[in-house]
């Protein structure tokens, strides 16, 4: 049996990481992260935009490992916050900014802000780049929601345990690995992705 197609997801988040190979596995393809790279680069987030700043990381670092990158970059917009944290959502807290701190930021900026005024989307956008560089896919993806006044929930990473899915009554904090694959933002980018990475792996070449 010839070997599986290399397609190198590139985060170095570990949550984030196991997220992206579950919801990719259906395409299979041979799945590994920047953690198996070491000599992986760090890529400049300057981007103005979840899709330029997904952009950036799958093509700079395909042309780096020789390999073909899906990468992507997500983050919550809060309406109140005319999109804020948007793009920086990772370091809204600052340059050394935590999970914990970001959430603790998030809350002291909505503190006055009541219940029915909270809503907010996680937005993601993912790009596929060829080892030469050259974008050959790319999906995006909402998943709209509501900012609560606590964390709820230890499931999931970065704001889940603060956004509520509001049909559910849940935050993804609470909702279960299983529900979250069919609900997110990036379940829903991956499943727009899917058709064209198994049509790629038909006609590209894949290397």
């Amino acid at each position: 049996m010839p070997p599986k197609p290399l397609l190198v997801l590139g985060t170095a988040n570990r949550k984030k990481g196991l997220e992206l190979a579950k919801l990719l596995a259906p395409s299979g393809l041979d799945l590994r992260t920047l953690a198996d790279f070491p000599n992986a680069i760090d890529v400049v987030e300057d981007g103005d935009s979840f899709a330029a700043n997904a952009i950036l990381k799958a093509t700079q670092q395909a042309r780096h490992l020789g390999c073909w990158v899906a990468a992507d970059d997500s983050g919550l917009m809060v309406d109140r916050l005319h999109g804020a944290p948007g793009v920086f959502s990772a370091r809204y807290s600052g340059p050394d900014a935590t999970d914990a701190s970001n959430n603790r930021r998030l809350l002291t900026e909505l503190a006055d802000i009541p219940r029915q005024d909270r809503w907010a989307q996680f937005v993601c956008h993912i790009a596929v780049s060829d080892p030469s560089g050259a974008v050959r896919a790319e999906s995006e993806a909402s998943c709209r929601g509501r900012i609560l006044f606590e964390e709820r929930g230890t499931h999931g990473f970065g704001y889940d345990p603060l956004f509520e899915i509001a049909e559910y009554h849940r935050t993804f904090g609470e909702l279960s690995e299983l529900v979250k694959s069919h609900l997110s933002h990036r379940a829903r980018a991956t499943r727009r992705l899917l058709p064209r990475l198994i049509e790629l792996m038909d006609v590209a070449h894949w290397a």
